[in-house]
């Protein structure tokens, strides 16, 4: 599910990289392998990336612009070959297939040659299933680069061997290679005894007739008969989409059975007990149209069902569960391709159901959804699933529900309109209640920049654009998130509307690499984070700049935390991500902006705050007649400064005064240092009453400024109190 517009931010870029092209005939490495994590599904496959193996094409990317080819790569990364050139993979384990993650240009169908051994195979490529739009998506671009191919290599490969993917004469002129998935396929399975085959019932393979109606006799048979129904080897064609309950379908493995057709099953009702296991299923969805169910299981599938085991392939959802409830379902072992939409989701009224152990890539809209649409989604648990490249939502979303468990999952790889993990009261959701458990989760590269809001959207992200989030606890453990190109941790409310967020302890987290910020708050609340270990922060440590400006900034509690300090100061600003970890300021720099402040006193509608918000125009003024009278910035951490500059409104409303001012620093905010003495400050409207003074470089993080003496009024005050980086 996508995003839409948050009001009146300010844009930033991110910057893309061009193409390196390789020169030469010899092989070579491609470009920088990218980096890996572990977690997520157990699958029978190793995957191996073009831009880790010998070639002679050209590198692509790395590039995060929403609509770059490179954007929508595992990695950021692939390699671009022309007629003549190749990608060669060494396997890391023993196989006898491919599957290749590929893209060509739009309007091109052909083959590619998988060379093994001197032998040449046809892999069928096409642009059919990319190429997408979807105008009705606010911040939506052509999307949905990249598609699959899958071949039988007819060989058992040892590791070590080297396939090539290449584009011979008479192939496609162009092609991007972004992996290849290599496994090591059994033998097709066998008919299990006393089960029915669907072939006694009319249905044949690989002759392009419909076996709509012969499967909907042999379902019909094989449940009065109590038994399973058996799908041999081979592609059949179902043009129409069956119902199906109480009933087991079986095929002989996701490699040699095939349901070709758009919507395979589709159950306005059911009881449950449906068993789907061990079959592909391919579909010919082009465009995503959300008003045609064109999904390989659409619908309810009632108590007790169990669907592992399947290939799905260029469907529009993988399973779209909704129209009644469904209760203790296992969905698991499944690989879920090239979808148009959402890889699955379970669309309200869908209690204590697993979803594990599923491998999720190029996914149109969100991989893995928990939508508490009408009714609560409740008592599921989403575990150890991998989620590549979902290209226009997230890797992982609960919209709302209650008491659900997200664990040992990985995200990777996210593109623009979502972000790794959300937890959310959106799309008009059961709002989010009880206790929702993330636990030991990782986001790998996980986040984008959002076209809409133009602002970075996080790894781990929460959004009370509904509803505040309140009357829930949400606790997270051992995340990991690993360079993220924005920020890693978000709070946000996507209306704009400032509705808090609540009940949120975070707690043992690892944030390796952020382009940004490692929190990033946008709303109001108070949310706790403890244990957080931060390495390669690009800009600095907390954003917390609440949307809207007159609400109060997030309150973040916790302890332990370390590796991440600072606080963006400027809110009307939107720093650009960095890659590495946060330069020191320019000389001159203004540190104090926007950073916590504090006074002594205060007159009536003239806070502190108003002395650092870079508004020359607003002003602090203390407690009339009481003399002294202190005001404090904390700059958030240890900083080199050399420079002090007071300001009072430039209007000649102010006539000239002097204060009598001494300034004071330090490293802990309980014992100061004089940095400069007492001394008179004069302010003449003439000059744009301001008045500075410079002094010895020295480290400090408070400054603090004690006024004893004013001849124009008989109070500190001060519209603008900056501190100067050295």
């Amino acid at each position: 599910m996508t995003m839409s517009r948050i009001p009146a931010l300010l844009a930033v870029a991110l910057a893309a990289s061009g193409l390196t092209v390789l020169s030469g005939a010899a092989p070579a490495a491609a470009a920088t392998c990218p980096a890996t994590a572990s977690g997520g599904a157990s699958v029978p496959f190793r995957t191996v990336e073009a831009e880790c193996s010998a070639t002679n094409g050209s590198a692509v990317g790395p590039d995060y612009t929403q609509a770059s080819l490179a954007s929508e790569a595992s990695g950021r990364q692939a390699v671009r070959i022309t007629t003549g050139q190749y990608v060669e993979f060494t396997l890391p384990a023993a196989a006898n297939s491919i599957n290749v993650h590929y893209s060509v240009p739009d309007g091109s169908s052909g083959r590619l040659t998988v060379s093994v051994n001197g032998t040449k195979l046809a892999l069928p490529v096409t642009s059919r299933y990319s190429y997408v739009d979807t105008s009705w998506i606010p911040g939506a671009k052509t999307h949905h680069f990249f598609d699959d191919a899958r071949l039988l290599l007819g060989q058992n490969l040892a590791a070590g061997a080297k396939v090539r993917v290449q584009a011979d004469s008479g192939d496609v002129g162009q092609a991007t290679i972004d992996l290849a998935d290599f496994e090591q396929v059994g033998g097709a399975g066998t008919k299990p005894a006393n089960a029915l085959s669907v072939t006694d019932y009319g249905a044949t393979a690989n002759d392009a007739s419909d076996d709509s109606q012969a499967f909907r006799n042999g379902l019909a048979a094989a449940r009065s008969q109590g038994r399973e129904l058996w799908v041999p080897s081979g592609r059949f064609e179902i043009s129409s989409a069956l119902q199906i309950d109480q009933t087991t379908v079986r095929g002989a493995g996701q490699w040699y059975t095939v349901l070709h057709g758009n919507n395979i099953f589709n159950n306005g009702s059911a009881s449950g007990n449906i068993k789907l296991y061990d079959f592909a299923v391919f579909g010919d969805v082009t465009e995503r149209n959300d008003g045609s169910p064109d999904n390989a299981f659409h619908g309810v599938l009632g108590t007790g069902s169990v669907v592992s085991g399947l290939w799905i392939q260029d469907t529009k959802c993988g399973l779209w569960l909704m129209n009644g409830a469904s209760s203790n379902l296992t969905i698991e072992n499944n690989r879920i391709l090239d979808t148009q939409a959402d890889g699955v989701n379970f669309d309200g009224a869908v209690t204590n159901s697993a979803l594990r152990n599923n491998y999720l890539r190029n996914n149109g809209d969100d991989g893995l959804a928990l939508w508490s649409n009408g009714q609560a989604d409740s008592g599921n648990t989403i575990a150890n699933n991998t989620v590549v490249q979902p290209n226009l939502a997230n890797g992982i979303a609960l919209y709302g529900g209650s008491n659900n468990t997200v664990s040992g999952n990985l995200v990777q790889d996210t593109n623009a309109l979502g972000g790794g993990y959300l937890v959310a009261n959106r799309f008009n959701s059961v709002p989010l209640s009880g206790t929702v458990t993330l636990s030991n989760n990782t986001a790998l590269r996980a986040g984008a920049l959002d076209p809409n809001w133009q602002f970075g959207v996080g790894a781990l992200w929460f959004d009370a654009r509904d509803q505040a989030i309140t009357g829930v606890t949400v606790r997270v453990t051992g995340f990991t998130a690993i360079q993220s190109p924005y920020e890693a941790i978000q709070f946000i409310d996507g209306n704009g509307a400032g509705k808090p967020i609540q009940g949120i302890t975070i707690d043992g987290v690892s944030v390796q690499g952020v382009g940004t910020f490692v929190a990033q708050s946008q709303t109001q609340g108070s949310v706790s984070i403890s244990n957080l270990t931060a390495s390669g922060v690009g800009v600095t440590g907390t954003y917390n700049c609440p949307y809207p400006t007159s609400i109060p900034r997030m309150t973040f509690t916790g302890s332990g935390n370390n590796g991440w300090t600072g606080t963006w100061g400027d809110c009307s600003t939107w720093p650009a991500p960095n890659s590495g970890p946060q330069q020191p300021p320019q000389s001159g720099t203004n540190l104090a902006r926007g950073k916590a402040i504090s006074s002594s006193s205060q007159q009536g509608g003239f806070p502190p705050s108003n002395a650092n918000d870079g508004d020359a125009n607003s002003y602090w003024e203390s407690a009339n007649n009481a003399f002294p009278q202190t005001l404090t910035v904390d700059l958030d951490a240890a900083a080199s400064i050399n420079k002090v500059t007071l300001r009072l409104p430039p209007s000649s409303a102010w006539g000239a005064r002097t204060q009598t001012v001494t300034i004071s620093g330090s490293t802990d905010g309980g014992s100061y240092t004089t940095l400069v003495g007492s001394r008179g400050y004069t302010f003449d409207p003439a000059s744009g009453n301001t008045a500075s003074v410079s002094f010895a470089t020295t480290s400090q993080r408070f400054v603090r400024l004690t006024f004893t003496g004013n001849t124009g009024w008989p109070a500190g005050q001060a519209s603008e109190f900056e501190v100067a980086a050295a």
